[in-house]
């Protein structure tokens, strides 16, 4: 299955309000999808790994970035641009913000998904209708209802459910890198900094998968939405609506008459 026609299926079962973004870790320079933008080349500065997301499904922007171009130490660590420092092993980013001890921002912080320098590259991130590389993972925004179709669309093979593990932090790591390292779809709750620097809303999720289950996802959609699991999520009508007394006794006038004609 390539991108376009995944992305046609995910706009037919889930109708998303941004683009789906494929992400992929290059390697090289010079293999760089044409017309990718460069932050601090095209931009004149930094940016989060999020908003390099949000570029994407918002703006419909393909955007590349090595450490250079990347303002978050964090993502910095996660993405294999900068080594875990003591500083960062110990805890210090989360502590006092996110726990109340180093040991607890410690154990934070060892939980994060990391690539090594090895398997790390420039991060490039596009929106699926317009890829010209095959991604490594490909991650949707929507509501939870929609995240919902896209786990049940995962499930309707495989079957059991989906493991997923939330920390509030760094959900760019979770999103791109969680998935190839486990191999499994990850449902994402987006943390502050998404919230913060990419303008994630508070009625959005995320759900993040491998590429290569995009036609095990699309013939789930399919299956899921003929069994009738659907988006948008049917409204149930079939009922007689209930009225105030005074629009009762007018409907009892109005039969009165009837009656009597």
């Amino acid at each position: 299955m390539n991108t376009k026609e995944l992305n046609q299926a995910l706009q037919t079962y889930i109708r998303t309000d941004t683009f789906p973004v494929g992400i992929k870790i290059v390697k090289a320079e010079d293999d760089l999808p044409e017309k990718t933008k460069r932050p601090m080349r095209d931009f004149g500065y930094q940016i989060t790994i999020c908003q390099a997301v949000g570029f994407s499904r918002r703006y419909g922007w393909s955007v590349a970035m090595n450490g250079s171009d990347l303002s978050c130490p964090i993502a910095q660590v996660a993405f294999g641009y900068e080594p875990q420092l003591p500083f960062y092993t110990e805890g210090n980013l989360a502590c006092g913000m996110y726990t109340d001890s180093l040991e607890a921002g410690a154990a934070s912080e060892q939980d994060v998904p990391k690539l090594s320098a090895e398997e790390s590259g420039y991060y490039v991130s596009y929106p699926l209708d317009r890829a010209t590389v095959e991604p490594d993972v490909v991650v949707i925004y929507g509501n939870s209802a929609q995240v919902m179709r896209l786990v049940a669309g995962m499930l309707y093979k495989r079957g059991g459910s989906i493991p997923s593990t939330f920390s509030s932090r760094a959900d760019c790591a979770d999103i791109a890198i969680k998935p190839l390292q486990t191999g499994e779809p990850q449902v994402i709750v987006p943390c502050y900094g998404d919230r913060l620097f990419a303008q994630t809303q508070d009625h959005e999720m995320a759900f993040s998968f491998h590429y290569r289950d995009a036609e095990e996802l699309v013939e789930g959609l399919a299956g899921t939405q003929k069994g009738g699991i659907r988006y948008p999520i049917p409204t149930y009508l079939r009922y007689q609506a209930e009225f105030p007394p005074t629009y009762q006794k007018l409907n009892h006038l109005f039969a009165e008459k009837e009656e009597k004609a």
